[in-house]
């Protein structure tokens, strides 16, 4: 032990992963082995989180760990599985979680959630292990009662080259993710590797090397920062929530220190910190305890860190999932003050941009982070549910691309939902960060290309053509003749002159392979009608004309940017026929 040491905490573990790649039933496993070995160290159900006591974990894993003996007590698991718990569970900017499991189905690899859990971790610089789950679907897995590495080597030949394959690609991934990782046994050294453990929450394998390289590396890693002080308590908003008989309830993770009945807290809330005064802690009763569902609850005097509790005191509906909670001890302004502050989104926020809104601070700050990193502007940001009020501000918003709101994890209310229909505000509401992200690009991209069309559809646009003397399908009434889009564009109802600027008449109709069409494009090759021309007289085969445009079109076209380059060519030459006739023509 460190002369560091006053009372080491149990490390809290957070369980990451995709959807339906066995986080729960990981957990479940976990809580029910464990349980087996009850007489060892009884498992104590907390407010969204299990304790693992490190008895039983020496009596789950067994021979595994030879003599070894830690000062670990045992593992907080925070059994809100997901990065939701992850990142709302946060102080100071960094993750609650001393340790984290990312779950990865071996069978499937990443998915959208695997990604965003990764890029969580990361960002919270949380250390983690893999827990390469479902060995068992592998095809021709046998179950052998081993350790790890003779499990595998036991295989046959067929299952053993299914089961490298599978690992190798994932530790590619890994790998383009920015973490080198090997299975555990092969780490040398836990500071650079991530560790992979292959399992099977379904039956069990590989669970006890789970546990162990988990104390091992709270062990060996984070005993100065699990030192827990016996102070005042401090702890993070996991739930705010109705509970039948209690009102609105807080679950809180306690992260350091005590928390007494009698203590008076502090909590952050959206605007002012709220300070009250506990009524009631509250842990879920043992199972066999549960007589009547009113009374799941147990009160308690006292709660040490590291674990999960219900508080019950009054006006706890201005807490906000995600912000810090605190006792009150001697100076009560300076404690506000540091609340406050843990509690403000501090975002920095663009001038223009869209709006982002976040079921916790956590999630905003995950979401922000995201967007940053793909260039995207943010103008507002906000913790909570969608309001009328956010659809009608944001569609008074001048540019159309910015009339979006992403919405992480929270509700669209009723009133905001009628209003939508009559705006064309865009809502990406998604419990994926990496979709909403995902489904914006597709929307964004299709949008710009709407808007372009429909900004090039505002002005008559330059276009010179060339009579293709072999094509003359009719001669006058009206003429009906072949031509090639040298350059620009061409539509119907355009006006045409030729080159001194004399005017010709206009497209009443274009052609392609016999079918109508509404414009043609450079190197094109159409039939054209012409009403008020014969050929032979006015215009003859060989000859170029050019589209008319209004000067005021002219003078903006050469101002914006919707023309490419092969389009402001023509336009320069339409001015150069203009200006023999006036020299100042769209200028």
């Amino acid at each position: 032990m460190t002369a560091h040491s006053k009372h080491i905490r149990q490390p809290i573990v957070s369980v990451l992963g995709h959807v339906d790649h066995g986080k729960t039933s990981l957990l479940d496993f976990i809580r029910g082995s464990t349980v087996a070995a009850r007489e060892a160290g009884a498992i104590t159900q907390h407010i969204g989180a299990t304790e693992v006591p490190i008895e039983a974990i020496y009596s789950t894993c067994g021979p595994l760990l030879g003599d070894k003996k830690f000062t670990v007590p045992g593992l907080l698991f925070i059994d809100t599985p997901g990065h939701h718990a992850f990142t709302t569970l946060r102080t100071r900017g960094g993750s609650l979680a001393d340790l984290a499991i990312l779950v990865i189905d071996i069978n499937e690899g990443f998915r959208p959630q695997t990604h965003e859990s990764i890029t969580i971790l990361r960002q919270y610089k949380t250390p983690f292990i893999i827990a390469a789950n479902k060995i068992d679907a592998i095809n021709g897995w046998q179950r052998i009662d081993d350790v790890t590495i003779n499990r595998l080597q036991n295989q046959r030949p067929m299952t053993k080259t299914l089961f490298e394959a599978k690992l190798y690609e994932l530790i590619g991934t890994i790998y383009d993710k920015g973490f080198e990782s090997d299975l555990y046994f092969n780490i040398k050294d836990f500071r650079k590797s991530i560790p992979i453990v292959p399992l099977s929450a379904k039956t069990g394998e590989g669970i006890p090397e789970l546990l162990m390289v988990l104390v091992g590396l709270a062990q060996r890693f984070l005993e100065e920062q699990l030192a827990s002080e016996s102070g005042a308590g401090k702890g993070t908003v996991l739930e705010v929530k109705e509970d039948v008989g209690l009102g609105t309830t807080v679950d809180a993770i306690i992260y350091s220190g005590v928390l007494k009945k009698e203590d008076t807290i502090v909590f952050g809330t959206r605007n002012e910190p709220l300070v009250t005064k506990i009524k009631a802690l509250l842990k879920p009763k043992p199972m066999d305890e549960i007589r009547d569902p009113r009374e799941r609850f147990a009160s308690v005097k006292e709660v040490y860190a590291a674990c999960g509790i219900k508080i019950s005191a009054p006006n706890l509906d201005l807490v906000v999932p995600g912000a810090p909670l605190r006792v009150v001890h001697d100076d009560e302004a300076e404690l506000i003050q540091e609340i406050k502050s843990q509690s403000q989104v501090n975002i920095e926020l663009d001038k223009n941009g869209l709006y982002i809104k976040g079921d916790t601070i956590g999630s905003l700050e995950a979401l922000v982070k995201e967007s940053r990193e793909k260039g995207i502007d943010i103008r507002k940001v906000e913790i909570g549910s969608i309001s009328r009020r956010d659809i009608m501000e944001t569609a008074a918003i001048n540019n159309p691309l910015e009339r979006v709101i992403f919405a992480f994890n929270v509700k669209i209310l009723p009133e905001a939902k009628e209003e939508l229909v009559n705006t064309d505000v865009i809502v990406f509401n998604e419990d994926v960060i990496y979709t909403i992200i995902e489904n914006y690009d597709i929307w964004l991209a299709k949008k710009k290309e709407e808007l372009e069309k429909k900004r090039r559809e505002d002005y008559k646009h330059p276009g010179m053509i060339k009579f293709l003397p072999e094509y003359v399908f009719r001669v006058s009434h009206p003429a009906v003749i072949g031509v090639r889009v040298l350059g620009g564009r061409i539509k119907v109802d355009m006006k045409l002159m030729d080159q001194d600027g004399k005017s010709i008449g206009s497209i009443k109709g274009l052609q392609l392979d016999n079918k109508p069409i509404d414009e043609a494009l450079q190197g094109a090759e159409v039939a054209i009608s012409i009403e008020g021309v014969t050929v032979g007289r006015q215009i003859k085969g060989g000859d170029i004309f050019f589209t008319e445009i209004p000067e005021s079109d002219a003078k903006k076209l050469r101002l914006m940017d919707v023309l490419n380059e092969d389009e402001k060519d023509v336009l320069n030459k339409i001015l150069d026929i203009k200006r023999k006739i006036n020299k100042f023509w769209g200028m």
